[in-house]
């Protein structure tokens, strides 16, 4: 049991000395990893946070959905956002006016909220107005927003990668971030998948 916990504990550790906000260390069956143009990122899912939507984004990870799917909003020292799968798959579908306004074709998610703090790292759920609005889109922090806690639904905090999300191509603070010709996730996959 003793061995178990330090093995966690290192888990924990390495992640954030790898840049990430690994307060969090998930298992396999709650690990994403997306691959960028750069490399992969480790994204650990917090299921005891937010059961529906992370049960909801592995089932969309599983199905390809978030495949090359665009980063239509970057604002430099906020957040990055993607997972427009309806409007935002950049092989299939792609629509740069639209991006951002889509969904999946699985149900709106009701609020998950907790006080979970929003830093560099977290990955929290984008909405329209309704709290209750959540879909498939979802957003990595830059760096803290604490206007943003209770408010939107935190699934997961990177492990490792944080360096290669602030590589991601940053868009138009004129144009509330909307990116032209975006970066995209080129893969995504849940580790027990291998």
């Amino acid at each position: 049991m003793q061995l178990k916990k330090l093995a966690s504990t290192f888990i924990v550790l390495a992640g954030l000395v790898a840049g990430g906000n690994a307060a969090f260390a998930a298992d396999p069956e709650n690990t994403m990893i997306i691959t960028l143009k750069d490399g992969d990122v480790t994204i650990a899912l917090r299921p005891d946070l937010a059961p529906k939507h992370v049960a909801q984004i592995k089932a969309l990870v599983r199905e390809g959905a978030y495949d090359n799917v665009a980063f239509h909003r970057v604002i430099d020292g906020f957040m990055a956002q993607t997972g427009d799968v309806q409007f935002g798959d950049m092989n299939e579908g792609y629509d740069a006016d639209r991006a951002g306004t889509g969904g999946s074709d699985k149900p709106d998610l009701p609020a998950e909220f907790t006080p979970e703090h929003y830093v560099r790292g977290t990955v929290g759920m984008a909405r329209a107005q309704s709290p209750d609005s959540a879909n498939s889109q979802f957003f990595i922090m830059f760096a803290p927003a604490p206007p943003l806690e209770n408010q939107y639904t935190v699934v997961g905090n990177v492990e490792s990668g944080m360096e290669l999300v602030d590589k991601i191509k940053k868009g138009d603070p004129a144009q509330n971030g909307v990116v032209s010709d975006p970066d995209r996730m080129i893969k995504v996959r849940i580790a027990a998948d291998k």
